[in-house]
């Protein structure tokens, strides 16, 4: 029998880890670090038995999530790597994939826009702030035909996330599951978005 029991949204900045970010750095990002440890808190109260997770980086995009929400996982991980197809498409694979049996959680890592500083990774771009205020917006409202949309509306915001977010959410809509997004926190201090929120 498979039951999803969990899904999230995490970033994977690196500069998170208590590894690679120094005090100082980590405490500019302390409520993406707050609410990462507190969907920790819940997934290890849940217990799953597997973990189903979508990233578009390897390396980072899959530890850093995982050193929040997967410390002493005693499962099998199973991990996604997403292309640069179409959002659409990386939503109707996650509906078609089988998850398998067993309490499984999934877990969506990703960021949104690295365009949203003029001292960021990338240039200050309008698309950067819009995407991330489209997308979040979209999420609430579970407006899947707007997210599928935002990367052709807002071409210059340089996420890296969209893709992943859809592979995870076509996963939960092919499952039946009724999910309830609640953003738990975003912020940006880097010039990059960061979003932290509990999908199911």
């Amino acid at each position: 029998m498979k039951e999803i029991v969990f899904a999230a949204i995490s970033p994977h900045p690196p500069i998170i880890l208590p590894t690679v970010g120094s005090t100082k750095e980590r405490k500019q990002v302390a409520k993406t670090i707050n609410s990462l440890e507190y969907l920790g808190e819940k997934i290890r109260e849940i217990s799953p038995n597997k973990i189903i997770i979508s990233s578009p980086h390897p390396d980072w995009g899959f530890d850093v999530p995982l050193f929040f929400l997967a410390k002493n996982f005693k499962g099998e991980i199973k991990k996604i790597l997403v292309g640069l197809g179409e959002p659409r498409d990386y939503f109707e694979k996650g509906k078609d994939f089988q998850v398998g049996e067993g309490r499984i959680a999934v877990i969506a890592s990703g960021d949104l826009s690295h365009c949203l500083r003029k001292d960021g990774p990338y240039a200050f771009h309008p698309d950067g702030p819009n995407f991330d205020k489209e997308f979040i917006d979209a999420l609430k409202k579970k407006d899947l035909e707007k997210i599928f949309k935002l990367d052709k509306l807002y071409p210059q915001a340089a996420e890296c996330g969209l893709r992943s977010f859809c592979f995870t959410l076509g996963v939960l809509e092919g499952s039946h599951i009724d999910w309830y997004p609640k953003i738990l926190s975003y912020e940006a201090p880097f010039g990059v978005g960061y979003l932290v929120a509990k999908l199911l």
